[in-house]
């Protein structure tokens, strides 16, 4: 299993620790993209506070809730904080399983926390699982309801590990067997949508008999639970976004957005805004603004 990688960058001292990355060991690196864990124990935090704010995203989740409790609510600028908590709704268990997400996703908790969220490529997970995931878009479920019946001793496994370190070594243990098993189709490292969108779109047209436009669309959206064209949107979105963090940390944090819409394949930068305003529910300015100084953004200033 890799070492951790810890948010470092500097952001509003109010802001409590982001969190851990950890990156899978490297026989998973095609399989699980990354690990986040979280934890508030011992924050005192206000209500505002305790947000965890999601893009969309391909991939699928896998979180174990060591401690607290979380809800679903409305995802950032939709409305206010205080009216996503009036709709918020309790997670379908204590073990959560997320298809793909086309839209942002936004959860809170009413107290401090203790979290693991495994990010699990869709058609790793599709070839592990044998699930269908077009049926599984844009949903929120009991882990212990979806996954194979020989999947659920590891959920209580990885949540009685005595630390973080040891509960991704039981998963990645179970994992790493089942995936040897399946994974002659894939090799090597994702960690760029980009990257796999790409492979995806030429296994689709090298696999199978047929080779039709429609066939190929089919089978891109059986084993990513999206269609080709929601893929490109995130791949692009995934880009803007890593150009505006190193363009920020090579000009003090100062953002050319007409620049980074060039640079990443927008036809202008009204076009980027409305991409961006599609994946994480908010402009590019004013996602870099939470990212800064919102708490709820912790996942974001991970990935930077």
């Amino acid at each position: 299993m890799a070492n951790p990688s810890v948010s470092t960058l500097a952001f509003d001292h109010a802001l409590w620790p982001s969190g851990t990355l950890w990156q899978p060991r490297v026989s998973l690196g095609a399989c699980i993209r990354a690990t986040l864990v979280r934890s508030t124990l011992g924050a005192d935090l206000a209500d505002a506070q305790r947000f965890n704010h999601f893009p969309a995203a391909p991939l699928c989740s896998l979180t174990w809730w060591f401690s607290g409790a979380g809800f679903s609510v409305a995802p950032p600028g939709s409305v206010g904080w205080d009216s996503a908590l009036a709709s918020k709704k309790p997670m379908p268990g204590r073990w959560v399983f997320s298809g793909p997400q086309t839209g942002p996703v936004s959860t809170w908790c009413p107290g401090p926390t203790h979290f693991l969220m495994v990010l699990i490529m869709p058609d790793a997970l599709e070839a592990l699982t044998g699930l269908r995931l077009e049926n599984l878009t844009d949903q929120l479920l009991d882990a212990n309801e979806i996954l194979p019946t020989d999947w659920l001793p590891m959920l209580e496994t990885v949540q009685q590990a005595p630390d973080d370190r040891q509960a991704l070594q039981r998963l990645e243990d179970f994992l790493a067997p089942r995936w040897q098993q399946c994974r002659s189709h894939q090799s090597g490292m994702m960690r760029r949508y980009a990257d796999w969108v790409a492979y995806l779109a030429q296994r689709a047209a090298l696999s199978g008999p047929g080779r039709s436009l429609r066939q190929w669309e089919r089978r891109v959206k059986r084993w990513s639970g999206l269609p080709m064209r929601e893929l490109l949107v995130m791949e692009r979105a995934e880009d803007a976004f890593l150009a505006a963090s190193a363009m920020a940390a090579r000009t003090d944090r100062k953002v050319d957005w007409a620049q980074i819409a060039a640079d990443t394949g927008y036809s202008d930068q009204s076009h980027m805004i409305r991409a961006t305003r599609r994946v994480t529910g908010l402009s590019p300015q004013a996602l870099s603004q939470g990212i800064q100084h919102d708490e709820g953004f912790w996942a974001y200033r991970l990935w930077m």
